[in-house]
């Protein structure tokens, strides 16, 4: 999914587009393009946490939003398992 696209589905969810989070989650996507690898960094449920560290409750929202959109998932996975799901790239 697109950034802008993330940032709708939180205006319309969330009434806020959360660019800041949109863009910390993705900050590594250059650098592993085109492959999804950049997702083991910070598309799990420690990265949810990360969010709301630094932005609070409804950020963390706006992170699993953009999460369970970019895994096709109804569950944000654990650092853990993303790994897994990566590890045979790493």
């Amino acid at each position: 999914m697109h950034f802008k696209e993330h940032c709708k589905d939180c205006e319309e969810q969330l009434g806020n587009p959360w660019y800041v989070v949109h863009r910390w989650l993705d900050e590594y996507a250059a650098i592993y393009f085109p492959s999804m690898m950049h997702r083991a960094i910070r598309h799990h449920k420690e990265g949810v946490e990360e969010v709301r560290k630094m932005w609070g409750d409804e950020a963390a929202k706006a992170a699993e939003i953009h999460i369970k959109a970019d895994m096709e998932s109804k569950e944000v996975p654990t650092k853990k398992e993303i790994n897994d799901r990566y590890n045979q790239f790493w």
